[in-house]
């Protein structure tokens, strides 16, 4: 595992720890419109450094530690660094746009984050497949990466569950547009992957005023 990922995690670990054994903390840091909207600017980015619980923050790491490095491997740390922190700040943005009318709607995770390194993930490495622990099949990356990002369309809309949707598409969104301006070259050598993931996104943005309403 790279040490920037490693610290990533530790950091992860530690504020979500922290967040479990003290209530104030948590309420503190968590992202909730209201008080960002008051001023609360560091909420956005100090969010995504709590869990809600072990699980939520086991699956957000895992997925981490699979995603990342092919990521470092093409753009290095440091612009893995920006698609990392461009996202979950991209998520944080997209959520409070989207919920403003909302002040007590509030979330917390990496999520966002993962998001942006997964589709960054995929648009470098289109031949990735994944295995799925209930599919006995891999899936093309890019299959999952779309359908993943339309079910948090559809979720953001009907509100299914307690899911912070509006960050993974924010995420996603943000890790799709940092990918490209920070390797543009795979605008050319993986076009189609970037048309495929770029196509729900545009449909997301015409149909807007749907989704909130």
């Amino acid at each position: 595992m790279n040490a920037a990922v490693l610290l990533i995690i530790i950091a992860n670990v530690a504020g979500s720890f922290k967040g479990f054994k003290d209530r104030a903390f948590f309420e503190k840091f968590k992202f909730q419109i209201g008080p960002i909207i008051k001023g609360e600017k560091i909420r956005l980015l100090s969010s995504g450094f709590l869990h809600v619980d072990q699980g939520h923050l086991f699956f957000n790491m895992l997925t981490l530690y699979f995603f990342a490095d092919p990521v470092i491997q093409y753009v290095g740390i440091p612009k893995f660094l920006a698609i990392y922190f461009g996202s979950l700040l991209a998520g944080s943005l997209f959520a409070l746009n989207f919920h403003r009318k909302e002040p007590y709607y509030s979330a917390v995770g990496a999520s966002g984050a993962v998001m942006g390194v997964l589709y960054a993930a995929i648009m470098l490495n289109p031949g990735m497949n994944l295995y799925m622990f209930f599919i006995p099949i891999p899936i093309p990356s890019y299959v999952f990466g779309v359908g993943y990002l339309l079910y948090s369309i559809f979720g953001m809309k009907k509100q299914w569950g307690n899911i912070g949707h509006s960050s993974h598409i924010g995420g996603a969104i943000g890790g799709f547009i940092l990918t490209m301006l920070l390797y543009p070259s795979i605008i050319v050598t993986n076009k189609l992957i970037v048309i495929i993931l770029a196509v729900p996104i545009i449909l997301m943005f015409i149909f807007k005023d749907k989704l909130e309403n």
